[in-house]
């Protein structure tokens, strides 16, 4: 599998792993079975080494289970976010508060049980706090060795220029897959500046019968829809780093095999 070098010295294999889905039913509380998500992780910690998790994703059930099977991280990348909150409901709601920023990553290192953060992601802009805030907050995290990289989640090309004024930019995490492509003028940016770039929604929650093409693609290879969607992503650019989420053994060992899939230049762009 090809690599990419976050933040220019944290190699990675290109095709990650998603940690939202091993939480409760609408990202929300324990799993039905923590056993089964351990094994999950502990089998995605072989295959890939990459992992993306957040503080909201539970909130605080994914980066925990992560900790408890994972750590210490001597062979996988652990990424993680900060700035949603949620509620009973389900609501994600942005606060982007330095202070509650600054907190947000103690409570982040604890669930983890590491001393540093490999890569902290800002999840969303808060439109009640000053975007420079939130990142300044960051930059401050990471000269004080909290954590190594930062990255930026759900952000425009304006906000990425502005975030750049101010510290390295590692990774951009905006919705992206083969048939939702709003953020490509985002994707252009992260290949200028060498930024990686993680597609959320990469398999549009296996939504794709829609794509032209798609079908008689995934015949050709013998492969399922979702794994020519990712074929393609990785195909798409060089800086791109999908991070396909599951709570399912056999789903995680087919998203990881889609790295072996080659589309022909016709495929590509029948897709595209």
């Amino acid at each position: 599998m090809d690599t990419f070098d976050i933040g220019g010295d944290l190699t990675v294999r290109r095709l990650g792993f998603g940690a939202m889905r091993i939480t409760g039913e609408n990202v929300l509380g324990e799993p039905d079975d923590p056993d089964d998500a351990r094994e999950v992780l502990r089998r995605a910690a072989e295959l890939v080494d990459l992992v993306d998790t957040a503080d909201s994703y539970g909130p605080g059930v994914s980066e925990r289970l992560i900790g408890e099977t994972l750590a210490p991280y001597d062979d996988v990348v652990v990424a993680t976010k900060g700035g949603l909150l949620r509620t009973r409901n389900g609501e994600w709601l942005p606060h982007g508060d330095p202070d509650y920023l600054r907190n947000a990553t103690l409570c982040s290192l604890d669930r983890l049980r590491t001393d540093t953060i490999d890569l902290y992601q800002l999840h969303t802009p808060d439109p009640d706090v000053d975007f420079e805030a939130s990142v300044t907050a960051l930059a401050e995290l990471k000269d004080d060795g909290v954590v190594d990289h930062v990255g930026l989640s759900n952000v425009d090309v304006e906000q990425l220029e502005t975030a750049r004024d101010h510290l390295e930019v590692a990774t951009v995490q905006n919705r992206y897959n083969v048939g939702y492509r709003e953020e490509a003028p985002v994707l252009e940016a992260c290949e200028r500046y060498d930024i990686g770039f993680i597609p959320w929604y990469p398999l549009a929650a296996g939504d794709l019968s829609d794509v032209d093409g798609i079908e008689s693609v995934a015949a050709a290879h013998d492969a399922t829809l979702q794994q020519v969607a990712l074929a393609w992503l990785l195909e798409r650019s060089p800086v791109m780093l999908p991070i396909p989420g599951t709570s399912s053994l056999a789903h995680l060992e087919e998203n990881v095999a889609a790295a072996e899939i080659e589309l022909t230049p016709e495929e590509f762009e029948k897709l595209s």
